[in-house]
């Protein structure tokens, strides 16, 4: 195989990933890197692959186009995720069992009737590979898809790999609560586990498929991630060079991708998302709102690194279809400063305030937000309020992440140090670091001394100073990016 594996142990559970490392073969790009390494692995093997046509080279070739065509490789199924293998059905559709006309491979949807292969629908394969593309949102439903299948593939003593992709939003920022309840397809629970996964996990596919199989299956799968060549947590989808494939009809671009973590919440309400439209999830409204006044009480809410731009569209299809409605755009200004969870709830909150008679709120936003009572909550109470409510699982999930990442965080870097004048005593420090996260800043008087913790600072950096009392004029410091 044109591969080295790294083996990675837990030893909580004792369970092993094989992270599989393309080799960086001359003129390939990642996805063929990965591609190859997968077809070393295959060889003589019939492949059930879970793909759609997000599951696609950097210019948007079909994996599945490749794989068909590879001496040695046979595709004997495929499995259809929610939108089906074309990746065109509407929410809440996969498209039934079928033979596909174009290649005359059975096609089985794993969502709807049924979340995973049946044992019957595994005896003709040898392996299962996932080859989709997430968005980095705990309800979008392909990570769980791929849970339940690599669940169907211990079960049946079938080995499973995951072509991983970069998280279009980052693998950075780790935001918004982890639900205490299984929601299945919008976010599982393990078994016993007090929390799940946070809304915006900063994980990738492969990373998600490593802590579902170590903490939470019984039995085990064989789990093997072709990790992405290259690829850093620092970046978004707009750095990767990759043409963004739509994995779900209304998932259109990077840009809605980074918004969909707090404007899915409109999902829980009768306001329309903007399915049905060229902008879904980057525009909400309904035909009973004025669209500058919301923007103008956005506008003014001071949330970070968003814009609110009144706009009126008619959807075609979904919630107030054929109707015109009035509404706002969310255009980000700044992606770092961005925050979409504290967003979507400042939204929902305020045109409720607005439109108290109109507005309606069911249990589903708190599904989505990992909040139960949310529909209630965010009527009167005070978003900081929520917000605060789950840090202590957000703190947790955190911790526990960190051991399952399979691409190292970024740590954050001092941009200066200047001694103060004229004692010299304190020392003036400035550094970056990222939104959302917090550091610990220890120091020492000497090369020799024990690191010795300052202080814990969240945010994306700034201007400290400390005071040096250990020797004046000298000090050593050191920043942390904490869990």
């Amino acid at each position: 195989m044109n591969i080295f594996e790294r083996a990675g142990w837990s030893g909580l559970w004792g369970s092993l990933v094989l992270a599989l490392v393309p080799l960086a073969l001359p003129g390939a790009t990642p996805v063929q890197q990965q591609l190859d390494a997968l077809t070393g692995a295959a060889q003589g093997k019939r492949v059930g692959l879970i793909t759609n046509p997000s599951g696609c080279d950097e210019a948007g070739n079909l994996d599945a186009d490749y794989l068909l065509y590879t001496n040695g490789v046979d595709i004997t199924a495929f499995f259809a995720p929610e939108h089906g293998l074309r990746g065109v059905l509407p929410p809440g559709q996969s498209g039934g069992d079928y033979i596909d006309p174009q290649t005359g491979v059975p096609v089985y949807a794993v969502y709807g009737a049924r979340n995973a292969p049946t044992d019957a629908q595994l005896t003709n394969v040898d392996l299962v590979v996932f080859d989709l593309q997430d968005v980095g949102v705990r309800f979008y439903t392909y990570v769980w898809t791929m849970t339940y299948c690599m669940e169907a593939a211990a079960r049946n003593g079938k080995p499973f790999y995951v072509i991983d992709r970069p998280n279009p939003i980052g693998g950075m920022r780790v935001e918004g609560a982890p639900n205490t309840v299984d929601y299945g397809l919008v976010g599982r629970l393990g078994a016993g586990a007090a929390f799940g996964v946070a809304t915006r996990h900063g994980m990738t596919a492969g990373e998600i498929a490593w802590i579902w199989n170590d903490r939470w299956m019984s039995p085990k799968a064989e789990l093997h991630v072709i990790t992405v060549p290259n690829w850093s947590r620092d970046q978004w989808w707009a750095d990767t060079g990759r043409v963004f494939v739509p994995p779900s009809p209304n998932m259109r671009n990077a840009h809605a991708a980074a918004v969909y973590p707090g404007t899915c919440i409109f999902e829980g309400s009768n306001l329309s998302v903007g399915r049905g439209t060229d902008k879904p999830f980057e525009q909400v409204g309904a035909p009973f709102i004025n669209g500058a006044d919301w923007a103008a009480g956005l506008n003014t809410n001071g949330l970070a690194g968003a814009r609110f731009e009144a706009v009126t569209f008619r959807p075609t299809n979904s919630v107030w279809a054929n109707q015109n409605c009035g509404g706002v755009q969310v255009v980000i200004t700044n992606r770092d400063t961005f925050d979409p969870i504290r967003t979507g709830l400042f939204m929902l909150q305020t045109v409720y305030k607005m439109y108290p008679a109109n507005v309606s709120i069911t249990s589903y936003a708190g599904t989505l937000m990992g909040v139960p009572g949310l529909q209630n909550a965010i009527k009167t109470g005070d978003i900081n309020a929520i917000i605060a409510g789950w840090q202590a699982n957000l703190a947790q999930f955190r911790a526990l992440r960190r051991a399952y990442l399979l691409y190292p965080e970024i740590p954050p870097s001092f941009n200066s140090i200047r001694l103060s004048a004229p004692a010299r005593t304190e020392a003036e420090l400035s550094w970056t670091g990222l939104n959302g996260r917090h550091y610990r800043l220890t120091r020492r008087g000497s090369l020799s001394a024990p690191w010795n913790t300052t202080n814990d600072y969240a945010g994306d950096g700034g201007t400290l100073t400390v005071t040096d009392a250990l020797a004046p004029g000298m000090g050593f410091y050191r920043l942390e990016l904490l869990p």
